[in-house]
């Protein structure tokens, strides 16, 4: 059976201790300025102290699962550097123990701290993230989804282009047009409906519609109190544009890929949020393999203030390349995989030049 030796349990709770005090540092930190941005809508129709309150609560794990990296490398360079600052890791050295031992101690911690984001990120970040939307929109009478461009939203559904002026937090749609293509890409009709509402059958019940037929030369308008509509888009697909595709699920991610792939269009944003979300969890090895050099140091005048900074700044900067690479991934066309892990592998390369600069020592 695994045991842990004495000297690994002590470095992993003074470790976690560290991350996590530091984590809630920063959601009170962030929570407060989500606050105070939210305050500005109080009193807009119905939206008061407790919606605001709400939406913040349910900011939160969004801000855990982005911070968790960022926590990792702080609280790991606060805990070494206490520990070097009473000469705990000198002694850990002077007694055999090797920086390979000491990073699979660390390693240990980071995998928990992995396995947490991951959880995070599939299972509460795309369900509070949603509820917070559909909240705020309903207490501002706003519209869920109703971006892209001014005129709404554009969804490409097999022949078919299909405009939403906005999606409502009940799921229905209004004013909507549909385009139908033939096969020889000619306009066969346009359908413009007031309101669509999704059946428990599978369909959409289109209401107030007028539609337009084109043969030849000829058009022909009908108007219709409701009829049906069959489509790939569905109200779940819908949902993803409630959530930004960072904080969607990797479930949610593949299915809306896999829907903007069948229907030819563009799909590099999200192949790179997929990646994002297989890899971001590891970023918080990454980062204790990055603050374990600094635990060697022992300067004494100001070293635990001065590494703290330095940590900060580092976080700072990866929380920076992060969406900075993803923006140039989509912009210059570069492959998803290489845009999404481009942040973690500069700071993987840093982590092992300064582990091989220590050893040299």
């Amino acid at each position: 059976m695994f045991r842990l030796n004495l000297y690994q349990r002590y470095l992993m709770r003074e470790t976690l201790a560290a991350v996590f005090l530091v984590l809630l540092a920063f959601l009170v930190l962030f929570s407060f300025f989500d606050l105070i941005n939210e305050l500005r809508n109080v009193g807009s129709n119905d939206y008061q102290l407790g919606h605001a309150l709400i939406a913040v609560t349910l900011n939160v794990p969004g801000l855990i699962y982005e911070l968790i990296p960022i926590a990792a490398l702080i609280g790991t360079l606060y805990a070494l550097s206490t520990l070097a600052r009473h000469s705990e890791i000198t002694v850990l050295r002077a007694s055999g123990l090797a920086t390979s031992e000491l990073l699979m101690t660390l390693f240990r911690v980071a995998g928990l701290l992995a396995l947490l984001t991951f959880v995070v990120g599939e299972a509460l970040v795309p369900l509070s993230e949603r509820l917070g939307n559909e909240i705020r929109a309903k207490a501002l009478s706003k519209a869920v989804a109703q971006q892209g461009f001014t005129s709404g939203i554009w969804v490409k559904d097999g022949r078919s282009f299909i405009n939403i002026r906005a999606v409502m937090p009940d799921s229905t749609l209004e004013k909507l047009r549909i385009y139908k293509f033939d096969q020889a890409n000619a306009l066969e009709s346009v359908t413009d409906a007031a309101e669509g509402r999704f059946d428990i059958s599978g369909e959409w019940v289109l209401g107030d519609v007028v539609r337009t037929t084109l043969e030849g030369d000829v058009s022909r308008v009908e108007r219709l109190a409701s009829t049906t509509w069959q489509s790939s888009v569905t109200p779940s697909l819908l949902a993803v544009l409630m959530v930004a595709p960072e904080r969607m699920s990797l479930f949610g991610l593949v299915n809306f890929t896999r829907h903007l792939s069948d229907n030819r269009q563009q799909t590099e944003r999200y192949e790179i949020a997929i990646w994002k979300k297989l890899v971001y969890p590891l970023a918080a090895l990454v980062m204790v393999a990055l603050a374990l050099p600094f635990g060697y140091a022992h300067n004494r005048v100001g070293g635990v203030s001065l590494k703290i900074f330095a940590g900060v700044m580092l976080g700072i900067l990866f929380y920076a390349l992060n969406g900075l690479f993803s923006n140039l991934g989509i912009i210059n066309s570069w492959p998803p995989f290489a845009s999404a892990t481009a942040p973690s592998a500069m700071f993987l390369l840093a982590a092992v030049g300064m582990l091989w600069w220590v050893e040299r020592r």
